[in-house]
């Protein structure tokens, strides 16, 4: 236990510093030392407007879909799924465009319910399939999830196009956080509840993750679980999607990385995918901020290169090793 604690604080001093570097890296360059004294002037205005909101809402994205792709996994039983993979956050997307379309003058949180809506929707359709398919096929389950993907993402795309939002909908399916700014991040923060709620009903997830019949003969309440699970997993998806875009991956490849290390005990899992989560997008975003100075490789563009390589060596190692 002891150990344990020592990682996690080395985990955490790591964050610490990626977020201290992405502070400070960007076009302009900025004086720390005349922040602290009180007269950085336009360094200062720079660091409260843009940078820190920035790296906030990273470590929130980071965090949020990290917990969300634990969660995911529970309620599918299935390693190989995540929101960007089951048709989730292309849902999420067409609910927004659908918003924008129908609703333009509507504010900001009904279009992110409305688009929750449609997560949540994409999602129990994605489950109703998951039922068809054969239990001693795992492998089926994200292609499958990917073709459901790819079709509401080709609506939206047709109605995109119709409506003259085809820019708009690049946007929302690449995340990047460019435009995060003070006073258009807030948002989530309700991500991070999310997170938390993720945290403390870890446990019932790990006892639904054992499967409906002996969950529900341990006591559990699986109807009431199953749907707070997609709630957390729909409504954070949908807030990211609307804030900053979607991240391709993340909440894939982190629940994996930490199952293999910590064992499907959820509660113990969490803290570690949250950290690694923050880590690996603050990572990515300050190496799309610094490979092609001084322009900006949008993040989703990042790791959706790291995440299809990692889900690639995951699906073929899982073959290999049953060969």
């Amino acid at each position: 236990m002891r150990v344990l604690s020592l990682h996690m604080i080395l985990a955490l001093l790591c964050l610490l510093v990626m977020a201290g570097l992405s502070l400070f890296i960007g076009v302009a360059d900025l004086d720390l030392g005349a922040v602290l004294r009180g007269d950085g002037g336009d360094d200062a205005l720079i660091l409260l407007v843009s940078r820190i909101p920035r790296t906030v809402a990273i470590i929130l994205t980071g965090v949020s879909m990290a917990i969300s792709g634990l969660i995911f996994q529970m309620l599918t039983r299935n390693k190989f799924v995540e929101p960007s993979t089951t048709g989730t956050a292309e849902s999420a997307g067409l609910g927004l465009l659908i918003a924008v379309f129908f609703f333009p003058a509507a504010p900001l949180l009904a279009k992110m319910a409305l688009a929750a809506g449609c997560a949540i929707a994409g999602t129990l359709l994605f489950l109703r399939i998951l039922d068809r398919l054969p239990p001693h096929e795992p492998l089926l389950v994200p292609l499958v999830g990917l073709m459901l993907g790819g079709v509401i993402g080709a609506v939206a795309t047709f109605f995109a196009y119709q409506a003259d939002l085809l820019q708009y909908l690049g946007i929302w399916t690449t995340g990047e956080f460019s435009g995060v700014l003070r006073g258009r991040y807030e948002i989530l923060w309700l991500t991070g509840a999310l997170a938390l709620a993720g945290y403390l009903y870890a446990d019932q997830f790990s006892i639904l993750g054992i499967g409906r019949d002996a969950a529900i003969t341990l006591g559990l309440n699986f109807r009431a679980v199953m749907w707070l699970g997609l709630l957390i997993v729909s409504v954070t998806t949908a807030l990211v999607v609307v804030t900053v875009g979607a991240i391709p991956f993340l909440g894939l490849i982190v629940p994996n990385i930490v199952s293999r290390i910590m064992g499907d005990n959820l509660r113990a899992a969490v803290p570690w995918a949250a950290s690694l989560g923050a880590g690996l997008l603050l990572f990515c975003d300050i190496i799309g901020r610094v490979i092609r100075q001084p322009y900006e490789i949008p993040i989703g563009t990042i790791f959706g290169v790291l995440g299809s390589a990692v889900f690639l060596y995951l699906l073929l190692g899982r073959k290999s090793h049953a060969v």
